[in-house]
């Protein structure tokens, strides 16, 4: 047997020996060198209906989820009822509701009632609105999302974020003190239109246009605003009665500082510095170990019950301690004779609705989404903004301003164990009560409290793992990041956000237009050809340089990789002259990533196959995509270059028109 096994193994050594003997011979021969195995043709890809290949199209770009999918083959009474179930997702998990999941929700819907009161109160200041304004947007909106919405863990509410943005931009139109009433109106109108932003991009599924604004961005974006509200809140933790209305860095500091000496009330600084101290202790310890959820849950409110308290029994607010002092009682009276549908404040109202509902939404589709995938379910994000936008024009119509999916409440929601929409329906039925009947107890709430529970609030925006995580991963990221920050920190509000989106259009615009190239080489004993800067091992083919394109190659881009390639050749030859190597007689350009091509790509190819011409060079292009190879043909380049000079793979092509290679084998 070990015989038979040696006389196998010699004579399969012998083949070997004649298989390299026939190569040899065939370099030698300096022809030309096919490869003896068939050598795949690219196909081209049989003519599409032009009418077919446009509802393709559209039907990828706008319905890429098939929504519809539910809807085939039922019958009308049946597809009646999914229609009306996908408007009101209520309707379809509402009949395998439970006694246990009600539960669930009770407890989730009382623990983030009693973080959302007092929060609300707070944020309507930040807003410059009266407190039950902010009570308000805790009580219609949480309805209508629980009706409309997907997402089973978002807390529905005001939020810092939105509240500020509000705030700086409806003050810059109308004075707040002076002018309440109309503040209050282009507040409804703004709100209104918000609503109206976001159900338009759900109904006409454009929630792609939210992630133009980057991951990096929104980051700086939200560290920078968390700052700006914090410095915000100076006023009312230092007991401070003037002070600018900027909201740059260096006019508040040069607010606070200028009041030093005598503006500053020490039993107001007392107050604030020491529940703000409980607040973020009480941060630290939900933090520290899961099962306290709670505690930072109810801080806020056990803070409010306790300072209340303080105040009325010492009389503080006589000795300078500023109080909230009413809230309007009642339920959210009507408002749509209130919102501008004329006039010259209706096209501001429409200008900073459209800014704040957009923040609004990229906030609430980013909390949906991460809670979603924690709990394993999918989110339809056009649906969610369709129920975002019908909440705040319901919203507006009864006295709320933009309300949106708040992250901290979201996370108590979370961990407190809700199952569904419900806990919403009871945050509000909380707010109810308390609007109500519990309203006329927080007269002596002091204003540092409120500022103390905004600043609590805010630390959690600040996500220094991540601006880090960004840093490794991309600097250009991590400019967007740190200009959007400093653009809220250092200008406005409004202008740290036209700083975030800019970039992140600017860093769309630089990989659309500058698409990366790279020289590929082969890598040892393989047939496999890959980037030379990340596999220094691979080498080049003599007499061939072959380019990787990785990009669709549009009018926006098509002269620079022509430019560019034409650059690598000249940099080849010199180096190849400068060694003393045979010429380069070959351009292979591999084409697997370039997705499309339009009119200007072709035009740009054709001027590289008359500039290589001239430097006899032959173009030969590997492997081009359906869409890519359709048009070279439809323009009439693949018969120009020769359909021989198109290959499936670099190794075909390689094999095709480098006999050293062969020999190198």
């Amino acid at each position: 047997m070990i015989c038979d096994m040696a006389s196998k193994s010699h004579s399969n050594d012998e083949e070997v020996e004649t298989k390299e003997m026939d190569i040899r011979s065939l370099s030698s021969s300096g022809r030309h060198v096919h490869n003896t195995q068939y050598l795949h043709k690219v196909g081209v890809p049989p003519k599409q209906n032009l009418f077919r290949e446009f509802t393709a199209t559209v039907k990828e770009t706008f319905f890429a989820d098939d929504p519809l999918r539910h809807f085939k083959d039922q019958s009308r009474s049946r597809k009646l009822i999914l229609g009306i179930q996908a408007v009101f997702p209520i309707l379809e998990w509402g009949r395998s509701y439970s006694w246990r999941k009600f539960i669930g929700d009770l407890i989730a819907g009382l623990t983030i009632a009693s973080l959302c009161i007092p929060q609300d109160i707070a944020y309507a200041k930040l807003a410059n609105l009266d407190p039950q304004y902010g009570l308000y947007s805790s009580f219609v909106p949480p309805l209508i999302y629980a009706l409309m919405g997907s997402s089973r863990d978002i807390a529905i509410g005001p939020v810092a974020v939105v509240s500020l943005l509000l705030g700086t931009m409806l003050s810059n139109e109308i004075d707040p003190i002076k002018n309440a009433a109309e503040y209050r109106r282009l507040a409804f109108t703004a709100t209104f239109f918000a609503g109206i932003t976001q159900a338009t991009l759900g109904f006409l599924r454009l929630g792609f246009l939210i992630d133009f604004l980057s991951h990096a961005a929104i980051v700086g974006f939200m560290a920078g605003a968390a700052v700006t509200i914090a410095l915000q809140q100076l006023k009312g933790l230092l007991g401070i009665n003037k002070f600018t209305k900027k909201t740059d860095i260096i006019s508040v500091m040069h607010s606070v500082w200028g009041n030093a000496h005598h503006g500053w009330n020490w039993q107001t600084i007392v107050i604030g510095s020491s529940f703000l101290s409980f607040l973020l202790f009480s941060k630290y310890i939900g933090k520290k170990n899961k099962k306290f959820f709670w505690v930072p849950a109810i801080a806020p409110l056990i803070s409010v019950v306790l300072s209340t308290f303080f105040v009325y029994i010492t009389h503080a607010e006589k000795k300078g301690v500023q109080i909230v002092k009413n809230i309007e009682k009642g339920i959210n009276p009507t408002s749509v004779n209130k919102i501008y549908f004329h006039g010259e404040y209706l096209l501001k109202g429409l200008k900073i609705g459209v800014v704040a509902g957009m923040i609004a939404l990229t906030e609430a589709v980013a909390i949906g989404r991460t809670f979603a995938s924690m709990k394993d379910y999918q989110l339809d994000g056009n649906r969610e903004m369709v129920a975002l936008g019908a909440m705040n024009v319901v919203g507006s119509m009864t006295s709320c301003y933009v309300a949106t999916g708040s992250f901290s409440r979201s996370a108590v929601n979370y961990m407190a164990g809700c199952q569904t929409a419900v806990s919403n329906i009871i945050m509000s039925c909380v707010v109810f009560l308390t609007l109500e009947f519990i309203t006329p107890l927080f007269k002596y709430t002091p204003n540092a409290i409120l500022a103390a529970i905004i600043i609590s609030a805010v630390v959690g925006l600040f996500d220094v793992p991540a601006a880090i995580l960004i840093w490794k991963i991309d600097k250009f990221d991590f400019v967007a990041c740190l200009g959007a920050f400093l653009g809220v920190v250092f200008s406005s509000v409004e202008k740290g956000l036209l700083i975030a989106v800019s970039i992140s259009f600017a860093k769309i615009l630089l990989q659309v237009t500058r698409p990366r190239t790279a020289i590929l080489g082969k890598l040892p004993r393989t047939t496999v050809y890959r980037n030379i800067l990340q596999y220094p091992e691979a080498a080049k083919v003599p007499g061939v340089l072959i380019v990787r394109v990785d990009s669709a190659i549009y009018f926006s881009n098509s002269n620079y990789v022509k430019e560019r390639i034409l650059r690598w050749l000249r940099d080849e030859e010199e180096q190849v002259k400068a060694a003393c190597q045979p010429t380069i007689q070959f351009l292979i350009v591999e084409m697997s990533p370039v997705t499309d091509i339009d009119t200007s790509g072709i035009h740009a190819f054709q001027e590289l196959y008359r500039s290589l011409q001239k430097k006899n060079v032959q173009l030969i292009l590997a492997n081009p995509g359906p869409v890519v190879i359709d048009k070279l043909h439809a323009s009439n380049f693949a018969n120009l270059i020769g359909n021989d000079k198109i290959f499936l793979t670099v190794a075909d092509a390689v094999s095709s028109c480098s006999p050293e290679l062969v020999e190198e084998v």
